[in-house]
């Protein structure tokens, strides 16, 4: 057992359900969760060094409460803060759901009542898993994430961290070609480490940036397309009003939902979500939920 140092309650406004983030990040094999004692170890990275911060659920998906602890006191109010960003503990609920209640997606919002938009650990990671999940069934992409972080990344206090812009700048195409990646994406992966470690991308000026600008800087590289960075600015990012239209799971979404003989096209698309906006991350999200 860990010797924590620090721990904190907090509590939040709800509706939140943290069961359903749990199970949700239960799909990586690489997340630290007991579902049933709700608790999920979390690895942070700051200023480049690596944090875990366990949290542990004590309340309701009404009043929700948690349970944080950690070993580095000194960066504890900067791990909280980190953590809250991560989880979306400061965007209430609430307006949302109310926003979706006099549209066509009410019925999918009560449902899943409370399910929250939780970014990725890490911007770097996050840029990654896109590149490495791309044109892959999901099962498979796990497990080629899976390898490729317990080769190359690191464990702390039974964590995983995914290795460093650094690390992956000076692996070699035939090391990943190992790990079953093709030529290409071995290729891509690398070239976003370099892209990082050398200063041509600054990750943590993306927070800041406008989609536009976004857009502009990624799409340079190579491997990076639409679909990469729709991802990275909803996961990596948490920007409310993204709706990726070429993503398939929400094309099968919306034909399920209004029960078309294929899939929609472009022009419907466009059509359905204008009621959603400004929040069609979250309409993403909950079509995304009425298919897993």
């Amino acid at each position: 057992m860990e010797k924590y140092v620090w721990q904190e309650k907090i509590q939040i406004e709800g509706p939140y359900n943290f069961d359903r983030v749990l199970e949700r990040h239960s799909l990586d094999p690489l997340n630290n969760i007991d579902k049933n004692n709700r608790f999920i170890k979390v690895p942070v990275v700051l200023n480049d060094e690596p944090h875990v911060v366990e949290i542990k659920a004590a309340g309701t998906v009404d009043n929700p409460i948690f349970i944080l602890r950690g070993i580095n006191q000194t960066l504890q109010s900067t791990l909280m803060e980190r953590v809250s960003e991560i989880f979306q503990w400061n965007v209430p609920l609430n307006p949302i759901l109310e926003h979706f209640q006099k549209t066509d997606l009410s019925e999918l919002f009560n449902e899943h009542i409370g399910t929250p938009l939780v970014l990725d650990f890490d911007v770097f990671g996050c840029l990654l898993k896109c590149i490495i999940h791309q044109q892959l069934n999901l099962k498979f992409a796990y497990t080629l994430t899976e390898r490729f972080v317990k080769t190359f990344g690191f464990e702390q206090e039974g964590v995983w961290f995914y290795p460093s812009p650094e690390t992956v700048a000076g692996l070699e195409v035939s090391q990943l070609r190992e790990l079953q990646f093709s030529q290409r994406k071995a290729e891509y992966v690398i070239g976003v480490g370099k892209a990082v470690a050398e200063g041509e991308l600054n990750l943590e000026s993306l927070k800041h940036a406008s989609e536009e600008e976004i857009f502009n800087r990624l799409i340079k590289l190579r491997g990076v397309g639409n679909w990469t960075i729709q991802n990275l600015l909803l996961f990596g990012l948490g920007r409310q009003n993204l709706f990726p239209t070429a993503d398939i799971g929400i094309q099968n979404a919306l034909k399920k939902l209004y029960k078309l003989e294929q899939k929609p096209t472009l022009e419907q698309m466009e059509q359905y979500k204008k009621e959603w906006e400004p929040y069609l991350s979250y309409a993403s999200l909950y079509l995304w939920r009425s298919i897993e």
